[in-house]
């Protein structure tokens, strides 16, 4: 068989197959996904503690979401820049938050135990444990599993009460894949025996994996580590395996969801709940993107099948679906930072406004009915990008010619 696939647990996905991107994220991007990301990582451990985070960190489908919405190209891998971001923003602030990021890219990755053991000096915890999980999770991924990935990318997570999460990403050269594997220590009851909640993926030639269960005999030979034997149930295997076209196109969305946040952010009559109020005077196109963001935080799992509609939030950097408003971004973190001082004196109102953002943009779901078809949207965006300071790698976004066709969609 061409598939690659290990037990699951806990029916939570945690592998990726993207296209590999090149190229360095710029510095004007760089710089807001920090602020952003910190911003989102912020709330939800107000809103839902730090065991969340590690949570959804391990979560691919929520992972390529979090990308999107910072403005990482939607169906790309964006890791090293993503990750990189959070270790910018939350290490300073690893006393007041409790998330600490250690490791990365290359020669980042074999810094992983150095920072690790200085953590633990200055919390107290276990950093020799904390290490053994750092290396073995990468000896797995890259030596026990032999998929035709090798790793470049190792980031380690963890809480001041030794909870961890692991991302970490290997490439391909031959079809230039990147493969992103994610762990949760809370989910793992052992390092060697399917310790991943699902990798499911197409691969060409033979598979090494001595992850399996059958393979306890081979790498009792190979792996000098202690055997442990957890029993596994088989539950239905889910996956995110990207496109390689860098377009948005209608498959790639629901409509129906994306739709309701459109109408949401646009339309008078759906702006005018008592829940939406304190946002008064937030621009149409910032409460798009605060809607998105507030899905980021609040949403469950299954609100994160189709991540591409998250890129509707602030764009892509390499202009898809359209270039990154940069105005609007810079709202959206302004209104966010702005939540969470407030919320941390006392005054929870604002943070709640952009909480029920998200519940309201879900509970119009239901019965509405989309008109415009995500070519119309896309075109709609980058006609408007000029008037936002769009902006991709490429240079700012221009204004439309004046023979241009204006859309107008609500």
């Amino acid at each position: 068989s061409t598939f690659f696939r290990t037990r699951h647990f806990n029916n939570k996905p945690r592998y990726a197959d993207l296209p590999l991107h090149y190229g360095q994220v710029p510095p004007w991007l760089a710089q807001r996904m920090s602020l952003l990301g910190g911003a989102i990582i912020e709330t939800i451990i107000m809103d839902y503690g730090k065991d969340v985070v590690l949570e959804k960190l391990s979560d691919p489908f929520w992972f390529q979401a979090f990308g999107s919405v910072l403005g990482m190209d939607w169906h790309s891998s964006g890791t090293t820049s993503v990750m990189g971001a959070l270790k910018k923003s939350l290490n300073p602030r690893f006393r007041d938050l409790g998330i600490y990021i250690a490791g990365g890219k290359g020669k980042h990755s074999r810094k992983t135990p150095a920072e690790l053991i200085a953590l633990a000096d200055m919390t107290g915890l276990n950093g020799n444990e904390l290490v053994k999980s750092s290396r073995l999770t990468a000896k797995v991924d890259n030596n026990a599993i032999q998929d035709g990935f090798q790793l470049y990318l190792h980031t380690f997570v963890v809480t001041d009460k030794g909870q961890w999460a692991v991302i970490q990403q290997g490439m391909n050269d031959g079809n230039e894949m990147a493969r992103r594997y994610h762990w949760n220590s809370a989910q793992m009851q052992s390092y060697t025996t399917e310790p991943h909640t699902s990798i499911y993926g197409k691969n060409s030639g033979l598979i090494l994996n001595l992850t399996h269960v059958d393979a306890d005999r081979s790498k009792n030979a190979m792996l000098d580590i202690v055997k442990e034997q957890p029993e596994m149930m088989m539950q239905k295997i889910q996956q995110l395996i990207m496109p390689s076209h860098h377009d948005v196109r209608t498959e790639d969305i629901n409509l129906k969801r994306l739709g309701s946040v459109l109408g949401l952010a646009h339309e008078k009559d759906l702006r005018d709940f008592d829940s939406l109020l304190l946002l008064e005077g937030v621009g149409p196109r910032t409460i798009q993107s605060l809607a998105l963001v507030s899905e980021v935080v609040h949403g469950t799992p299954t609100r994160f099948a189709d991540p591409a509609r998250f890129s509707f939030a602030h764009g892509g950097k390499d202009g898809h679906p359209f270039p990154v408003p940069l105005k609007v971004y810079d709202e959206t973190i302004q209104h966010m930072e702005q939540s969470i001082q407030k919320a941390k004196l006392g005054n929870k109102d604002k943070k709640e406004a952009i909480k029920n953002l998200s519940c309201v943009s879900q509970m119009l779901e239901e019965n509405f009915v989309p008109e415009a078809s995500v070519d119309k949207l896309i075109a709609h965006e980058r006609n408007e990008s000029y008037k936002y300071d769009g902006r991709t790698v490429h240079g700012k976004a221009k204004k439309p010619r004046p023979d241009a066709i204006q859309l107008t969609l609500f």
